[in-house]
């Protein structure tokens, strides 16, 4: 190292100190909490984290209840994400493929590259099924969320719009008293600020500057120099607050352009794998089926790989936590549950389309790492980086897929940022008031926390605040419930709508498009 370097290197140690300190102070706190919100019984020899149990059972009872409506509704949906039945000037900000980006953009992430790849090293190739299973019936928990999300919403007089669980918890809980609902949606807030700020936020920053630095050399690069990170940290918060300055309106106009982008970047160098090694598709789609009922080296057998399948999916597409009924409540509709239908797509395209493809990419590169790793996994060894076993997939077609990733994690990172920024934003309006003073507070407060997330990471703060997701989900889920004759009250609505001719299809023309 020169002598300017060390110097350099000097006068940035006190960083290191101030995270290491603030870790150790907060590690028991992250401990505790994370230790009773993902407690985790051991069934069938896989441990099986009980708030994953209440995702899967709300999205089968809702389904039950809905009678699969994700399963017969495919084209009233598609019909009205292009806009079908929507007037430009029906109330909200947004059109209902706007929200849809918009609330993909929030799900779509790292979970889709790293997290496969790990759930298919510890559960085999039968994990996908599972994944795909959990998927669908996540849908039914979107619809569910996502109509009373603007069923209840606010419209503004300036046309702004706040909706989600801060405007139905507390119709859901009224029946408890004044006191016990202001009580159940203010935790709700807080655990959504709290998440937002850090684990949507912080960690997604540090994650998008490591994967930058690691493909332009590493510690050796022009990203390896002291201070670098505060300069990347400070470009992308100015790039974060450049978007959210405008609003709803600013969000879902960028996400609505970069959420198909790179979803065609992604999925198409997946397919890219997949064609390259066309011949093993059909024998890695059997290995994918005979592994969900008979896998081999995974502990507690066919129940262990359905644990792994459905634990990945429900930490993936978010569904029944309650953060994608505020993007979805700002839509231009007059009919509360033709968002429902929009939203069903959500968890098909994070967990059944992209999820699956990397996890089928995975198994079809079938790469010596991987094969490595599993048998590790299945020896009781440590469960390997995701990422890696994701990328080393694709090195097997794509030599510097190691760019093409790069450029995906930081697009993945970048939509969850904006919006992120959106849905914490709405907790901190519920929590501290709604005017233009409070939202620039708390732009900036957003924005600050993106630089300190390029710099350092506070490991059990992020923690704590993936604990806080899980929070949201336990209050979320209890409200919807409560809820759901009013949701089966606007689908009998809306179907008597179409029936009798008094909602029709709107002139192309007046639509709310894209």
């Amino acid at each position: 190292m020169n002598p300017d370097a060390t110097v350099l290197a000097t006068q940035w140690e006190w960083i290191s100190t101030v995270e290491s300190a603030i870790n150790s102070a907060f590690d028991p706190i992250a401990e505790a909490v994370a230790s009773v919100i993902f407690y985790a019984p051991t069934i069938a020899g896989v441990t099986f984290p009980l708030i994953v149990l209440w995702l899967v059972v709300a999205a089968i009872v809702f389904t039950i209840y809905f009678r699969g409506i994700q399963f017969t509704s495919w084209r009233t949906s598609l019909d009205l994400v292009r806009g079908k039945f929507s007037r430009a000037s029906d109330p909200g900000e947004v059109t209902h493929f706007q929200a849809l980006s918009s609330a993909v953009s929030g799900t779509v992430g790292l979970g889709n590259i790293a997290g496969v790849g790990a759930a298919v090293t510890i559960g085999g190739p039968g994990a996908t099924f599972w994944m795909i299973i959990a998927g669908l019936f996540g849908m039914c928990t979107k619809f569910v969320e996502c109509t009373l999300g603007v069923k209840y919403r606010e419209v503004h007089e300036d046309g702004t719009v706040t909706g989600g669980p801060f405007r139905y918890l507390p119709i859901a809980f009224e029946r408890f008293g004044s006191g016990a609902s202001r009580t159940l949606t203010v935790i709700f807030a807080v655990a959504l600020f709290l998440f937002g700020a850090v684990g949507g936020n912080m960690f997604q920053a540090n994650q998008t500057f490591a994967q930058a630095q690691e493909v332009t050399g590493g510690e050796d690069g022009f990203l390896g120099s002291s201070g670098s990170a505060l300069i990347f940290g400070l470009v992308l918060a100015f790039l974060v607050g450049a978007v959210i300055i405008g609003g709803i309106t600013s969000i879902a106009q960028v996400t609505s352009r970069l959420v198909p982008a790179m979803a065609l970047l992604y999925l198409g160098t997946c397919l890219l794998v997949i064609l390259g090694n066309l011949v093993n598709v059909p024998a890695a789609i059997a290995e994918i089926i005979s592994g969900a009922f008979n896998p081999e080296g995974v502990a507690g057998g066919a129940i262990g790989v359905l644990i792994i399948g459905f634990q990945r999916a429900a930490f993936s597409n978010e569904a029944g936590v309650g953060s994608a009924p505020i993007a979805h409540s700002a839509v231009k509709t007059k009919h509360p549950v033709s968002e429902g239908f929009v939203a069903m797509l959500e968890p098909f395209i994070d967990t059944v389309v992209i999820c699956t493809m990397t996890a089928l990419t995975i198994v079809i590169a079938d790469s010596a790492y991987y094969d490595e790793q599993r048998e590790v996994v299945a020896g009781g060894g440590p469960t390997p980086d995701g990422v890696v076993v994701t990328s080393r997939a694709f090195e097997t077609f794509l030599p510097q897929f190691p760019v093409i990733l790069a450029i995906a994690v930081a697009l993945f990172a970048f939509s969850t940022l904006i919006t992120w920024s959106y849905y914490t934003m709405k907790a901190w309006t519920e929590l501290f008031g709604r005017s233009r003073r409070s939202e620039a507070i708390f732009k900036v407060v957003f924005c600050t926390f993106t630089v300190i997330g390029s710099v350092i990471t506070f490991t059990s703060v992020i923690t704590f605040a993936d604990s806080m997701l899980f929070v949201c989900a336990i209050v979320n889920l209890l409200g919807c419930y409560l809820l759901l004759p009013k949701v089966r009250e606007e689908l009998r609505s809306f179907r008597e709508g179409r029936r009798t001719g008094e909602i029709t299809e709107v002139p192309v023309e007046e639509r709310a498009t894209t």
